[in-house]
């Protein structure tokens, strides 16, 4: 693989707007932020352009190792660049499962050879996601990866006991358990949101307290345990009430938001078209409403994609034989600025804080959501606010197509991004040399 970008050559990003509305010219060099110079190699015209610290994406599917025919590393970490990520938690559903060190290790090895992005291994909680014994968290931690996120996410931690040892773990070394919050007795052969659309197409239900029940079980837990706990992709108004509850008494919870659960409803099923089939499902208009008030006001901490590739004849099929998932790096900063940065709920430096501090703090990731200050690494993100584009697969960068969004009008386009100092995105478009496609 051969890698161009800055490298030591001085950068000039002329007249960038900062989150907090300031204009200013950013100054590159040997990948860090440096002090204005005297002279640049490049000048990169950035007026009009939103500069946001890169973004930090604490919840992808990479599938690889096992599932490369639906995503790689690679190609993961392109889709990634392309949408303004420069760092992501890869999930450990992979073949093997991400459950011994061995497996993370290569995880993060391939991520490093991509060069489009950081890629983090999350570990499992248990061996094989089966949810019968923990997995080897402690290795997986000391390991070359420094695991310090677990996860059975695609499945919930279901049995009390075995949750209560996993944060009693990990609170050994400041780690967190992301719970995937779904009562699999409460959703057995549920295919949508409960609801009256679910009745009327005669499709079983998903009923929210299948997510809030495991939710305030595993609050309580965390509260006696005095460990870190992550609710992945909250769905529920419900949800997020427990959660505030949560919060309000001290508990060390942290919870995170899709872009496509702050925009889409669970009407979207009746056109029988599984793109919009996912787990969990899209719940109501007041469901959203209630997902964007908590963003507001801090009961909900990021925005994370859950990106969820999957070939064209897992999701061209009939809804209930239908994958769940959805692939959303490319179109995840659009969609937020839709939903809140457009609608006037959340500003640009609200944006820097749930798409790349927060989610950066969370995992333990050093260096990354960071100001742009004078040494800092060159983590940067240029998007164009004011652009207006019918989405469409040539915007996609991964191996799969399953967007909910093709043929929408989006807001706001990705133009430049650095990692680590390096030109990922150039003009809009994927810097090539970066690394070949398998």
């Amino acid at each position: 693989m051969t890698q161009t970008g800055t490298g030591d050559r001085v950068v000039r990003v002329v007249d960038a707007t900062l989150p907090s509305g300031d204009r200013t010219d950013l100054w590159l060099a040997g990948g860090r932020f440096v002090a204005p110079a005297g002279h640049a190699d490049e000048t990169v015209d950035a007026s009009g352009l939103i500069a946001l610290p890169g973004l930090v994406d604490l919840h992808t599917h990479l599938r690889e190792p096992g599932f490369e025919q639906s995503e790689t590393v690679l190609t993961g970490t392109r889709a990634a660049a392309a949408g303004g990520f420069t760092a992501v938690f890869a999930m450990a559903n992979t073949l093997p499962v991400q459950d011994t060190a061995g497996v993370v290790e290569q995880v993060q090895s391939l991520g490093e050879r991509s060069g489009y992005a950081t890629v983090r291994p999350i570990g499992a909680v248990t061996v094989g996601l089966a949810g019968e014994r923990l997995a080897e968290i402690g290795a997986m931690a000391t390991s070359r990866a420094e695991v310090r996120v677990f996860s059975d996410d695609g499945y919930c931690v279901h049995d009390p006991l075995l949750m209560r040892r996993a944060l009693e773990y990990v609170k050994t070394f400041g780690g967190v358990i992301a719970q995937h919050a779904q009562d699999p007795r409460l959703t057995e052969d549920a295919q949508m949101h409960e609801g009256e659309v679910s009745a009327r197409l005669g499709l079983a239900g998903w009923p929210a307290v299948a997510e809030e029940s495991i939710i305030a079980r595993d609050v309580l837990l965390a509260e006696h345990v005095g460990a870190r706990l992550h609710i992945c992709h909250v769905s529920t108004a419900g949800s997020v009430d427990v959660i505030r509850w949560a919060k309000a008494r001290g508990i060390a919870v942290t919870a995170e938001a899709t872009p496509h659960h702050l925009l889409l409803t669970h009407e979207l099923a009746e056109t029988y078209d599984a793109r919009y089939k996912v787990n969990p499902p899209l719940r109501r208009a007041e469901d959203v409403e209630a997902l964007r008030a908590g963003l507001v006001d801090g009961t909900i901490d990021i925005i994370a994609t859950d990106h969820a590739p999957h070939p064209t004849e897992h999701k061209e099929c009939a809804w209930a034989e239908a994958a769940n998932g959805m692939v959303g790096l490319e179109s995840a900063l659009s969609v937020v600025q839709a939903a809140m940065v457009d609608t006037g709920l959340l500003g640009w430096q609200d944006v820097a804080r749930v798409m790349s501090a927060a989610p950066a703090r969370i995992g333990g990731l050093r260096g990354y959501g960071r100001a742009f200050g004078i040494g800092e690494p060159a983590q940067l993100t240029l998007v164009d606010p004011s652009v207006k584009r019918d989405f469409a697969t040539s915007d996609l960068r991964g191996r799969s197509v399953n967007s909910p969004y093709l043929g929408r009008e989006l807001p706001g386009r990705v133009e430049h991004v650095w990692h680590a100092g390096v030109r990922t995105v150039a003009g809009g478009g994927l810097v090539e040399t970066l690394g070949s496609v398998d």
